[in-house]
C-alpha cells in the first residue's frame, strides 16, 4: 500500500507529515502549467492579430492604387510617375526570374557541398569549412550588394556576358534569352548575387540534415559496393528529402524578399525583357528605390500595392512548397 494511504488509514485520519506539501507543490504546478497554456495562447493570438493588422494596412494602404487600377495593375508594364500610370508586371517578372534562377543555381550546389562535409571531407577540414559556411550565412545582405556593384558586375561584362552572347548567337530561343549587350548589370547578376545569399544558409541546413541520416543505413550501402554518388542518391536523400524541401522553402523565402543586394545589382529598370542579361526590377527593389521618393497618394499608394502583392507572392508560394512538404512527409507535420 502507498505511504500516502497509509497515512491516510491511520487512526483519527490523520495525514503523514509530507502530506500538505505534496498537495501545494502539485497545485503549484497545476497553476504553472496553466500560466504556460495562458501565456502560449496568448503568443499565438498576438502573432495573428499582428499578420492580421500586417495585412489590414497593406491592404487600406494599397486600396487606391488598386481601385484606380483594377486588375489592369497587375498585367501592366509601364511604370510611369510623372503621367500616374503605374504596373506591377515588371517587378513581378524580375522577382520570379531572379528567385527562379537563384533556387536552379544554389540548390545543386548547396546539396554538393553538404555532401562533401559529410561524407568526404577530411576530418581536420569538416570543422574549418563549417565554420566559415555559417559565417558567410550571417553576412549583411548589403555587403554582397556592394560586393556584386564594385567585383562581381564589372567581371561579367568585360569577360563572361560577352563570351555567353557570342556563345549563343544564332542559336534559336536560347539566343533571345542571351542576348546583348553586356551591361554587367541585370537579371543575372542579380540573381548571381542571390544564389551566394542563400547558399550557405540552405548548405548549413542541409548539412545537419545529412548527418542525420542513419550511420547504419549508409555502411550497408558502401559495404555492398556503393559509391558515395549512388548512397547521397539512393540513401542520404531519400531519407531526407523532407529536410531538402524544408531547406528550399528556407532559401526561397529569402531569395523573394531581398531587398537591397538585388537593388545595387538589378538595373533597376522597370521593364520586361527576354534577355536575362539586361536591367530590371523586383518588387523589394522598386519599393526600396522609390518610397522616400514618391509624391501623391496614388503613387505612394502603388508601390503599397506592390508590397501587398509581394506579401501574397510569398505567402502563395511558400503555402504551395508546405503543401508540398507534406505530401512528401506521408501527410504528417514535417
Amino acid at each position: 500500500m502507498p505511504e500516502t494511504l497509509i497515512g491516510l488509514a491511520r487512526p483519527g485520519g490523520a495525514a503523514p507529515p509530507g502530506f500538505a506539501a505534496d498537495r501545494a507543490l502539485a497545485r503549484g504546478d497545476a497553476l504553472a502549467g496553466y500560466l504556460l497554456a495562458g501565456l502560449s495562447a496568448g503568443a499565438a493570438i498576438l502573432v495573428l492579430l499582428t499578420l492580421g493588422g500586417i495585412i489590414a494596412a497593406l491592404v487600406r494602404g494599397a486600396w487606391p492604387a488598386l481601385s484606380t487600377f483594377g486588375p489592369a495593375f497587375f498585367v501592366t508594364e509601364i511604370w510611369n510617375p510623372v503621367t500616374g500610370r503605374f504596373g506591377a508586371l515588371a517587378p513581378i517578372y524580375g522577382t520570379l526570374v531572379t528567385s527562379l534562377i537563384a533556387m536552379l543555381i544554389a540548390v545543386p550546389i548547396s546539396v554538393g557541398i553538404a555532401a562533401f562535409l559529410t561524407e568526404l571531407c577530411p576530418p581536420r577540414l569538416r570543422r574549418p569549412l563549417s565554420i566559415a559556411i555559417e559565417l558567410l550565412a550571417g553576412v549583411p545582405s548589403i555587403v554582397f550588394g556592394f560586393w556584386g556593384l564594385v567585383t562581381l558586375a564589372p567581371f561579367l561584362q568585360a569577360h563572361i556576358e560577352p563570351r555567353i552572347i557570342d556563345m549563343f548567337e544564332g542559336v534559336p530561343l536560347v539566343q533571345t534569352l542571351f542576348a546583348g549587350p553586356a551591361y554587367g548589370i541585370g537579371l543575372l547578376t542579380a540573381s548571381l548575387v542571390l544564389a551566394i545569399m542563400i547558399l550557405p544558409i540552405m548548405t548549413a541546413v542541409l548539412r545537419d540534415i545529412f548527418e542525420a541520416t542513419p550511420a547504419l543505413a549508409k555502411e550497408a550501402a558502401y559495404g555492398l559496393g556503393a559509391t558515395t554518388w549512388e548512397v547521397l542518391r539512393h540513401v542520404i536523400l531519400p531519407h531526407t528529402r523532407t529536410g531538402v524541401i524544408g531547406a528550399g522553402i528556407l532559401g526561397l523565402g529569402r531569395a523573394l524578399g531581398e531587398t537591397m543586394a538585388v537593388t545595387f545589382v538589378i538595373g533597376n529598370a522597370h521593364r520586361i525583357s527576354e534577355s536575362i542579361l539586361a536591367p530590371g526590377t523586383t518588387i523589394a527593389a522598386a519599393i526600396a528605390n522609390e518610397f522616400s521618393e514618391a509624391t501623391g497618394s496614388l503613387y505612394t499608394s502603388s508601390l503599397v500595392a506592390l508590397g501587398l502583392l509581394l506579401f501574397v507572392i510569398t505567402f502563395v508560394i511558400l503555402a504551395a512548397a508546405r503543401t508540398l512538404l507534406m505530401r512528401t512527409s506521408g501527410g504528417q507535420q514535417p
